[in-house]
């Protein structure tokens, strides 16, 4: 019988930073590969951030980046596990609350949106991780236990780097947390692909050119992909799947750890009560006053069940686009909206000058936490308002099945984390812990770890799409790991999704391009082990 994911996500605050530090580096270190997702203090103008220029909007990014903040920082390390079944990860989620020192904007609909989802600003101001932007400012910048020291260990591990729509987010890290941005977006580009020389992946782009999903909203994406890979682990393991193990945490560690659940997906026949700007887009003005449905899980099996039909209207849409006049006004509605989706949107043509404003410049360039279809009033990819518990069924290895491996099995996975327990222990201490978990993943659906669940949701559909990749090769090519991760995805390698663009953006160093002067800087402090 299927069951219930639980996600531990470990809750890093300035008061237990320096205590984790080791457990988090040992994580990237041995990671196959690491997810990041991070949380805003705002963007500023949202229309600049859909120029039609690229290095217009790359521009209005680094204003954007230079004078807000980043609030949280998710990362998730999956580590392939070679004694398991194929594609069998272990997962370590972790979700850090920083504070920066300087002067920077926060924007009012940033904070009702956030409150409104869990994140808790006393926690913020009373504890969280400081940190400066820009360039190094000597002294402590050079040395110790700290958020930039921690990025910097991210660039020596040499992992690939997988985000959700991630140009915002990867701005804002490299001015958070490396040097100050670079004036143009060829340099920046060039910088990234010798930071990250394992590659950059953008799951947004991964769903939408790599998997074919009809929409690719984080949420949509993820749980599409969950539910795909259910039903593969389910039909007698005739097709490949992703399995997930995580690791537990014991006595003191475990008040640190706060539990994400994703129920069993319920039953959904008889209902079509849909929002369809919610199916489009994982956003709908109206948030929880909305009267139609925003479960994301009815969603997608209405996808599944209505594919032909929807292309039919596709048809009709595009012929009334071609005739002008209204159906031009109307079209321009749609514009980010997956193709297949805007056949079915109700348009009120009153509304459409704002919410178009919104849905387009907050919802496809990433407003805000996830980059990629929230808005600071609304609901989110993953946080649900009228709709707590959505979910699908856990397709792989349960949280609690870890307590009952062999012990060199544990030792291994509690050594990575800092914790070294015999696995006799564990299982004493398995009716307590579960009254743990019950207890707090009750609070989950509030909204906390929003940037460190994001992250495991981005690196579970890379895997998912790693797996579909794998499931097609040949045994000869199977046998040849090594290789093959270097190959990871060798379509989507590099190319960061653009709104309203036919093609990525490279990120790649040009004949025509330079790295700044402050990355060349950075590069010989990384390499030469002075942080």
């Amino acid at each position: 019988m299927a069951c219930s994911l639980v996600v531990p996500v470990i809750d890093v605050q300035n008061n237990n930073f320096k205590e984790l530090w080791p457990a988090m580096v040992l994580a990237m270190k041995t990671s196959s590969f690491i997810a990041l997702d991070t949380e805003l203090s705002g963007l500023g103008n949202r229309k600049s951030l859909l120029a039609e220029s690229i290095e217009d909007r790359y521009k209005a990014i680094c204003h954007a980046a230079r004078s807000r903040s980043i609030l949280s920082l998710g990362f998730a390390c999956y580590k392939k596990l070679d004694n398991k079944a194929p594609d069998t990860y272990l997962v370590q989620v972790y979700n850090l609350t920083l504070l920066c020192s300087e002067e920077y904007i926060i924007e009012p609909q940033s904070v009702q949106f956030l409150v409104q989802h869990g994140f808790d600003f006393n926690k913020q101001y009373a504890s969280g991780i400081p940190y400066c932007k820009g360039n190094d400012k000597g002294g402590s910048d050079d040395r110790g236990v700290h958020i930039r020291a921690l990025f910097t260990e991210l660039l020596r591990a040499k992992k690939p780097l997988v985000l959700h729509n991630g140009l915002i987010d990867m701005a804002f890290l490299y001015q958070s947390f490396y040097a100050h941005l670079p004036e143009r977006l060829a340099t920046f580009t060039a910088d990234l692909s010798e930071m990250f020389p394992a590659g950059i992946y953008d799951t947004k782009y991964v769903t939408e050119f790599e998997l074919r999903l009809t929409a690719s909203y984080l949420e949509y994406a993820y749980k599409k992909c969950k539910l795909d890979n259910s039903r593969s682990m389910t039909s007698k393991g005739t097709g490949p799947h992703v399995h997930l193990e995580f690791c537990q945490y014991a006595g003191h560690m475990s008040s640190y750890v706060d539990y994400r659940s994703c129920p069993v997906v319920a039953s959904t026949e008889g209902q079509t009560d849909i929002c369809q700007r919610f199916s489009a887009f994982g956003w709908c003005p109206n948030g929880a006053q909305c009267p139609l449905s925003h479960d994301t899980d009815l969603i997608i099996l209405q996808d599944e069940k209505g594919g032909g039909e929807k292309r039919k209207k596709r048809k009709r849409q595009r012929d009334k686009k071609k005739g002008g006049g209204k159906a031009a006004e109307e079209s321009s509605v749609f514009e980010g909206a997956p193709e297949n989706k805007r056949s079915h949107m109700e348009v009120d043509l009153e509304e459409t000058p704002d919410d178009q404003q919104k849905a387009e410049s907050c919802l496809e360039s990433g407003l805000l936490t996830d980059n990629d279809g929230n808005t600071q009033q609304n609901e989110g990819e993953n946080m649900k308002t009228d709709n707590d518990g959505n979910g699908v069924c856990e397709d792989s290895t349960d949280f609690r099945k870890s307590f009952t491996t062999d012990d060199d099995t544990n030792a291994k996975r509690d050594t990575k984390n800092g914790v070294e327990m015999r696995a006799e222990d564990e299982k004493e201490k398995l009716t307590d812990h579960q009254s743990k978990i019950d207890d707090q993943k009750k609070k989950a659906d509030a909204g906390t770890h929003r940037a460190g669940f994001d992250a495991f949701m981005t690196g579970y559909i890379f895997a998912c799409a790693l797996t579909k990749k794998d499931g097609a090769g040949s045994e000869e090519e199977k046998d040849h790991q090594k290789e093959k991760e270097q190959s990871w995805l060798p379509t989507c390698v590099n190319k960061v999704y653009l709104s309203g663009k036919a093609a990525p953006l490279n990120v790649v160093k040009s004949t025509f391009s330079k790295s700044s002067k402050a990355h060349v800087h950075k590069m010989e402090i990384v390499w030469g082990g002075r942080v």
